[in-house]
C-alpha cells in the first residue's frame, strides 16, 4: 500500500506518524503555541527529528464552536509559514488541512504535497476537481454539518455501517474525477460523541474493506480527556493508548501532536509482527 507524495512513493504497510502544526489561535490543544517563523521551524525540525513522515499544517482551527474565518484569513496565516518551512526543508511531505479549493491549490503551488479536507468536498464541491487536477493525495474525513454545528448532529441507525457507506459514495466519486492516491480519516469527535467514537476505534478495522490506507487523529482529544476527568495537557499516555489500539485496528497513519511518542508506539508493536 503505497501514496504518491512529490513523485515519492511511501510505503504504508508498516504505520506512519503525521505531526500536527496548527497555525491557528484558537485549536483546542496548542492554539497559538507557534506565533513566529522561529518557532514554527523549531516545531517542524522537532516532529521531523523524532520520527514524522508527515507534516499536517492548519490555518483553520475545526474544533467545534470554532470560528468561521475567510479564506483569505485563511491563506494569510498558511502561505507565508508553509513557504518558510518548504525553504528551510526542502524534501519535506506536508499536508495542509483545509476544506477549500482555492487554499488547496494555492499550498500546493507552495509545495504542499497532501490536501487533508475534513468534509470530504461537502464544504467545497471544487474541492476534488481540482485535487484531482493538482495529482496529489487526498485525505478525506467524515464528518457531519460543519465545525459550528456538528456536536448536534450525532445520530445513527448505525454507526459504523453509515461512516462506511459514506466512504463508499466518497471514494467512488474521487475515482471518477481522477484521484490516485486516497486516505480515509473516520472522523474522531466530528459529529460523533464520546461513546461513538470508542464505538468507532472499536470496529476500525471494518473500514478495511474499502482498501484504502486509514489515518486516525485522536490525540489529546476529549474522547480521552473527559473519562480520564483531566484535561488536553495531560491526554498523553492517554492518547499513546488510543494509537495502540487504532494500530492493532487496522490504522496506516497517526496523526498527533507528540511524535517521538507515537512513534514509541510503532515501533514496540512492530516487534509482534
Amino acid at each position: 500500500m503505497h501514496i504518491n507524495c512529490k513523485g515519492n512513493l511511501i510505503d504504508l504497510s508498516s504505520p506512519k506518524v503525521m505531526g500536527i502544526l496548527n497555525l491557528t489561535p484558537d485549536s483546542f490543544y496548542d492554539g497559538g503555541k507557534y506565533k513566529n517563523p522561529t518557532e514554527v521551524l523549531k516545531q517542524v525540525e522537532k516532529m521531523l527529528t523524532d520520527g514524522a513522515t508527515f507534516i499536517d499544517v492548519g490555518a483553520y482551527s475545526s474544533r467545534p464552536g470554532a470560528d468561521h474565518i475567510s479564506e483569505e484569513k485563511e491563506k494569510q496565516r498558511l502561505l507565508p509559514i508553509l513557504n518558510e518551512i518548504i525553504k528551510h526543508f526542502p524534501d519535506i511531505h506536508i499536508s495542509v488541512d483545509t476544506f477549500r479549493s482555492s487554499v488547496a491549490s494555492a499550498a500546493v503551488s507552495e509545495g504542499a504535497a497532501i490536501i487533508n479536507d475534513i468534509s470530504a468536498g461537502n464544504l467545497d464541491t471544487d474541492m476534488m476537481k481540482v485535487v484531482a487536477q493538482l495529482q496529489i493525495p487526498y485525505i478525506m474525513m467524515h464528518m457531519k454539518g460543519t465545525p459550528q454545528n456538528m456536536k448536534k448532529m450525532t445520530s445513527y441507525s448505525d454507526l459504523i455501517e453509515e461512516v462506511n457507506f459514506y466512504f463508499s459514495e466518497k471514494l467512488h466519486q474521487a475515482k471518477q474525477y481522477g484521484i490516485n492516491d486516497c486516505i480515509i480519516d473516520p472522523g474522531f469527535g466530528f459529529a460523533k460523541n464520546t461513546a461513538q467514537n470508542y464505538q468507532l476505534l472499536q470496529y476500525l478495522n471494518a473500514l478495511q474493506f474499502h482498501q484504502t490506507p486509514i489515518l486516525v487523529g485522536i490525540s489529546r482529544k476529549s474522547m480521552i480527556y473527559k473519562i480520564l476527568e483531566t484535561k488536553p495537557s495531560e491526554a498523553l499516555n492517554g492518547t499513546s493508548v488510543l494509537n495502540t489500539i487504532a494500530l492493532q485496528n487496522g490504522a496506516h497513519i497517526l496523526r498527533v501532536h507528540d511524535v517521538k511518542e507515537a512513534s514509541e508506539v510503532i515501533q514496540l508493536l512492530a516487534q509482534f509482527n
